[in-house]
């Protein structure tokens, strides 16, 4: 039976400004990447969105960004590697801290916007980040785009495993089109990409270049207009096709806690 992780980026409103519908995603998916206060979070948000993860069962991974809360974490910043990976560090123990405080376990790392693009593109980078997590945890898995930093990663002891995004396009180089405010999908679109990401290992780009996909988790987005209706499209199109929904602990074997199926 193929098997598959379906995850969501969250926990990213702040103070008075509200992004995404979290309570509303939750259902339909097995992880959640909580913000840490960097690019977006503060911290009775991220004690409220891990709590309902917890609740939820679902998975929590560290959602890392460069300290950018005006840029929404999606300007790249050169930092040297040491200073990166204290970043990384300091964040990882800050949402620790509120997931073993509501009883649950940190599950996996995914950085976010220009930290996440920059990782899967360059090793130094991945590895940097690599470093903060095995200093944590080693087990936990470092979600990214391409395999570009896999050995980078791997040296520092870190699992490194790939995810793709039904709800985002893709140029023909196999990069990803970032919307700068995310806008409704068809929810029947995204599902039919979702299943033919896990079936055939194949998504179309934006002209029309077929490219290949190796991704173990799939990635909606909460903050489009109708995020709950497309996570709910692609979880019924999903296992309406056969296909087991998982976190990663599962679908890896790793003792860090999931969620449900």
């Amino acid at each position: 039976m193929p098997r598959v992780d379906l995850n969501c980026d969250m926990g990213e409103s702040f103070g008075r400004w509200s992004l995404g519908d979290d309570l509303g995603m939750m259902p339909y998916l097995t992880s959640v990447n909580i913000a840490t206060g960097y690019h977006a979070g503060d911290p009775p948000t991220i004690r409220r969105t891990v709590a309902a993860a917890v609740r939820q069962g679902l998975a929590i991974g560290a959602h890392l960004a460069f300290p950018d809360l005006m840029g929404f974490g999606r300007r790249r910043m050169m930092i040297p590697a040491e200073d990166l990976e204290d970043y990384c560090l300091y964040q990882l123990g800050a949402l620790q801290a509120f997931v073993r405080a509501a009883g649950g376990r940190l599950a996996h790392v995914k950085p976010h916007g220009a930290l996440y693009v920059m990782a899967s593109e360059d090793p130094a980078v991945a590895a940097a980040i690599a470093r903060a997590v095995a200093k944590v945890d080693a087990s936990l898995p470092l979600m990214l785009l391409t395999s570009a930093a896999a050995d980078a990663v791997a040296a520092e002891g870190v699992r490194l495993v790939l995810e793709a995004f039904p709800d985002l396009h893709y140029d023909r180089t196999g990069k990803l089109v970032i919307e700068p405010v995310k806008k409704a999908w068809d929810p029947e679109l995204v599902a039919r990409r979702a299943v033919r990401m896990v079936l055939e290992r194949k998504v179309a780009a934006d002209d029309g270049t077929e490219l290949d996909v190796d991704a173990v988790s799939l990635c909606l987005h909460g903050d489009a207009p109708n995020g709950p209706e497309i996570a709910e499209a692609v979880h019924r199109a999903l296992t309406g096709h056969g296909i087991e929904l998982a976190p990663l602990a599962v679908l890896l074997g790793s003792s860090a806690e999931g969620g449900r199926r």
